[in-house]
């Protein structure tokens, strides 16, 4: 049997739809509860999609993971595949040990420091919070006077984690890309929102006292969204915005399986296996010869976003012309580590 914490609108959805299609034995668990170990002692393993923006979450899932895996149960995301979610810095500090060709990164935790890189960079540069999700957090920098401005806020009185303005700005790239009456009252909500702290802006401290910035790669209009579960790695190709160098958030996919190099395909499931994820989402954009450069990593997305993929790869690059469903593979090869592991 497995443990199941249930989130309306995650991928808990897809998973206890399979568990009941295929009975697989499996309950529900409360993991924000005092007593979730003694709620999973005769589970053999523990799924539960976690969010970046839940700050409860943020306080002890990770913790709690490791915990589960000392006593030999499996999770879902494992601390292998969690434990760098939302954290750029701790992903440049990651993918830049196994020397995974990331896009040049630079991070400060002295002011001083920072402020004499600044006047020695190349420029334009990307700066970036080290969490946040749909390019929410990330801007372009011009020049030193401008990377000098964001460094002594950044040492001075931080970033809220969340920006109301960013996220009304948001609603209205939405709207005028889809024109849609669902788009037009999302920025009625987003105005009230304008006056009224979102959650995450409530409950998430400051970000302040370190810098993050990368080389800004020109002539990306697009970047290659990258998923590999298992055995099996399905892509999409987001585009920017108009006028913007920001692909993420901007909801302009493409899905053609010609459009994916192979050498991206290939890095995908070689960075998967080298840090045994289970689960990992790869965003590359790519240098004027065509090399492919990884921007970020994560566990988790919107799985919708993927209905459309025509199919997959295998680690030996051969095609399957296949639904894509992101949840049922994450519960496929979960049970199968769990029966594979009791039967040791």
């Amino acid at each position: 049997m497995i443990a199941i914490h249930h989130r309306p609108g995650s991928f808990s959805d897809k998973w206890i739809e399979y568990c009941d299609e295929h009975n697989v034995p499996y309950k529900l668990v409360d993991c924000y509860a005092s007593d979730i170990i003694d709620q999973i002692k005769d589970c053999q393993g523990l799924m539960w999609h976690w969010a970046h923006y839940d700050h409860k979450a943020q306080l002890f899932a990770r913790q709690l993971t490791y915990s589960l895996e000392m006593i030999g149960k499996k999770v879902f995301p494992d601390s292998k595949t969690c434990w760098h979610y939302d954290d750029k810095v701790g992903q440049k500090y990651l993918l830049e040990t196994i020397g995974a060709p990331l896009v040049p990164s630079y991070v400060f935790y002295d002011q001083d420091t920072a402020l004499t890189w600044a006047d020695q960079a190349t420029y334009p540069k990307v700066f970036k919070l080290r969490n946040g999700a749909g390019s929410g957090n990330v801007k372009l920098v011009s020049d030193k006077h401008r990377a000098k401005q964001l460094i002594k806020k950044a040492f001075g009185r931080g970033f809220k984690a969340s920006s109301r303005i960013n996220l009304f700005k948001d609603r209205l790239w939405h709207f005028r890309r889809d024109k849609s009456l669902s788009s037009m009252l999302n920025i009625s909500k987003g105005v009230g929102r304008l006056f009224i702290p979102t959650p995450t802006e409530q409950n998430f401290p400051l970000e302040k006292n370190y810098t993050y910035f990368q080389d800004f790669v020109p002539n990306n209009e697009f970047d290659d969204r990258l998923v590999v579960i298992g055995n099996r790695c399905f892509c999409i190709r987001r585009h920017t915005r108009d006028d913007d160098f920001r692909a993420s958030g901007s909801g302009k996919f493409e899905y053609d399986v010609g459009l994916f190099p192979r050498e991206s395909i290939s890095l995908a499931f070689k960075l998967t296996g080298i840090l045994k994820m289970q689960s990992c989402a790869i965003d590359v954009i790519y240098t004027s010869s065509g090399k492919p450069m990884i921007v970020e990593i994560s566990y988790a997305y919107v799985a919708k976003s993927y209905e459309n993929c025509h199919g997959f790869f295998d680690h030996n690059l051969q095609w399957y012309d296949q639904p894509v469903l992101p949840q049922q593979f994450m519960i496929e090869d979960f049970l199968y580590n769990v029966s594979h592991f009791k039967s040791k």
